[in-house]
């Protein structure tokens, strides 16, 4: 790998073999040296989770002039944490993940692994970018954000992201959008989120599924309200969660005894 490109650490939450990775990385080659640490099957969901009762493994898979891809048996931090402790050969200049198969806006940050490895690379101090798309179909056509991906990695290159900050991007899923707005996260909740079934050797079980509810539908500085739109939606995240409002308010409380 040149020494006198920027290096790009990548990983997701769908897998090594997801076709977004895939597409994903046909950008950045273009871009720097790509190095790929992903899960080795779908890790959906699994948000910061780590895996701390089993040892974990990595594998080359694949390795071309100016990138590498590797595949580990852990989670998608699990796969940042590894690759910034063993297998990259400096300090990334960026980290990345996605493209996601599914969107990742609103409260759905809280719960995507995708995001999980980008608040990860965030909180070891690198700038940090996760790509998602609004279709869950495992052959989605990303091809329409590749152009948005391309000169969002490179300005995020070039001007950098504060310290303890990252970019949540999400694309509708659409062959022409209308541009990039920069969104607040918006407010909802997951309902109905599982369906009851009955086994038949007796007893119940659960399959996951779940309503989105939008609380403030017709908010139009939010990301929801862009990928309804057609735009583009990036919401910058923040790893500090102090609630300064609330911080203020509870000095005024007398909690002593």
């Amino acid at each position: 790998m040149r020494k006198d490109k920027p290096l790009l650490l990548v990983s997701n939450d769908d897998g090594v073999n997801a076709k977004g990775i895939h597409e994903l990385v046909k950008v950045l080659r273009s871009i720097g040296n790509v190095i790929v640490v992903a899960p080795d099957g779908p890790r959906s969901g699994s948000s910061s989770a780590i895996t701390s009762a089993n040892p974990l493994s990595f594998n080359l898979v694949k390795q071309e002039d100016g990138l590498s891809v590797y595949k580990c048996s852990g989670t998608p931090v699990d796969c940042i944490k590894l690759a910034l402790h063993t297998i990259v050969p400096r300090k990334p200049d960026i980290v990345i993940g996605g493209i996601n198969h599914g969107d990742n806006s609103s409260i759905n940050v809280h719960y995507s692994g995708t995001m999980g490895l980008v608040i990860e690379g965030c909180l070891k101090g690198i700038p940090s970018v996760g790509f998602s798309l609004c279709d869950h179909g495992l052959d989605a056509d990303f091809s329409f954000s590749l152009p948005y991906i391309d000169k969002i990695v490179r300005v995020v290159l070039l001007k950098g992201l504060p310290v303890g900050n990252c970019l949540n991007v999400n694309f509708p899923a659409k062959t022409k959008m209308k541009g990039v707005r920069i969104c607040r996260q918006t407010k909802a909740l997951w309902v109905n989120e599982f369906v009851e079934r009955e086994h038949p050797h007796g007893g119940h079980y659960y399959w996951m599924t779940g309503d989105f509810m939008d609380i403030e539908q017709d908010a139009e500085d939010t990301d929801r309200w862009a990928l309804q739109h057609d735009y583009v939606a990036i919401t910058p995240v923040q790893i500090d969660v102090t609630a300064y409002a609330l911080f203020e308010e509870l000095k005024k409380w007398d909690l002593n005894v």
